[in-house]
Parts: C-alpha cells; structure tokens; sequence
C-alpha cells in the first residue's frame, strides 16, 4: 500500500507541476481586470490542495525527505497554541500541559507540527458540542515490561506527545482501521481520511511508536 500510495504520489505532482507552472504563467500575462483571472485562480487554489493530498500520501508511505533536527517539543507546542485555538473554536478548552525538564528529541520540526495539527483537529471533530483538548508532554521510560505489552517497541528513555479529548471515543471496529489511508467515519465531504494516516506514517519514519486508548463516549488519547 505504500508503494502504491509513493508512485500515485509522484506522478501526480508531475502532473500538478505543469498544471500549477501554467497557472502562474497565465496570471502574470492576465491583467488585474481579466474576468478569466477568478477562474485561473480557482484551478490553481483546488491545484494547492491537491498538492497537499500528495504530501499526505507521501506521509504515509513514508517517503518523505525529513530534515531531522535536535527539538524541544515544548517549544513546537507552546508556538502552536495560538493557531491551535483559533483552529478548534471557542467552544472547545485547549489545555497545554508541559513537562519542565523535558527531554530533547530528533526530529524534522514541520513533521511534528503536522503531528500535533493533525491529533488536535481529529480531537475537535470528535467533539460537535465542545469539551476540552489537553496537549502533553513528558518524559517516558519505558522497560522491557511496556516492550513486551507493546510490541514493536524497544526499552529505553523517550519523550511522549500525547493528545486527549473528551469526545465520542471510539468503538474496538473502528479502532482497528483508524491508521488506514481513507477510512474515515466522517460524513462524505468532511474529510479525506488521510490525517491519521498522515500521523502514522510520519512516526515510523521517525523512529517512533504511536498507541491510541479510547473507548465509546469517553474520549481518546493518542500518545506518541
């Protein structure tokens, strides 16, 4: 599935290149005035997204170029925060909770934000009537014990993200499906089923491990 995901991935952005390079050309000879000017915009703004589908898919099959650097998650959640509320609305709490001595990792730091973007968003959608979002972080050692209940995971010392939300939760079938590229139990329209995905793909690429508890009408957390 990942290789299928990768080579749709790379030659649709072949495809998008021309389809986008055309748009900027058009634009640059087209005055202010031209009433075909929206109609290029639109191809090019529904291009854009379209890019962003590719970039997903690429996530997922973890066939993106990471550029890994030593991180403070702190700090990628504490400049989140803001774009986070505004994301999630007013009627949903957004709760930072921060380990103070928290160690660092290595990792590409637009991932983690997509990471982080991507939990908190499913978080709200979990929650049509509001609730409350909590984004932690702390330290995590983990023994031969956690590896054995959780395999693949090795002992040793990590830093743990973790998301929870007091929405819906979820039922064991759909927890069994929710890291599968286009499974989705939103209604048609409301979301491509490739944020998760996303999120897994970019963890294992990563080195990392993800684990979701939820049960029906007690929330999620997902712990990175």
């Amino acid at each position: 599935m990942g290789r299928l995901a990768s080579g749709l991935a790379h030659d649709f952005n072949n495809l998008l290149t021309a389809i986008l390079g055309q748009c900027d050309i058009l634009l640059r000879r087209l005055p202010e005035a031209e009433p075909a000017r929206k109609g290029i915009e639109e191809i090019r703004i529904a291009g854009e997204r379209a890019a962003g589908l590719t970039r997903q898919l690429l996530a997922y099959s973890r066939r993106q170029v990471l550029k890994p650097q030593v991180i403070d998650l702190n700090s990628s959640v504490t400049s989140m925060v803001p774009m986070l509320r505004r994301l999630i609305g007013e009627n949903i709490d957004l709760n930072p909770t921060l380990q103070t001595d928290l160690g660092h990792v290595e990792a590409d730091p637009s991932q983690i934000e997509q990471i982080i973007m991507n939990l908190v968003v499913n978080a709200r959608d979990s929650m049509p009537r509001g609730g409350r979002v909590v984004v932690e972080t702390s330290n995590a050692d983990l023994d031969e014990t956690f590896a054995k209940r959780h395999v693949p995971t090795r002992p040793g010392s990590y830093v743990m993200l973790a998301v929870s939300d007091t929405g819906v939760g979820m039922n064991k079938a759909t927890l069994a499906r929710i890291f599968e590229p286009f499974f989705t139990t939103k209604q048609l329209g409301k979301g491509t089923g490739l944020g998760l995905a996303t999120v897994y793909g970019i963890v294992k690429q990563s080195d990392g491990y993800i684990w979701v508890y939820s049960e029906s009408g007690m929330g999620s957390t997902f712990k990175v």
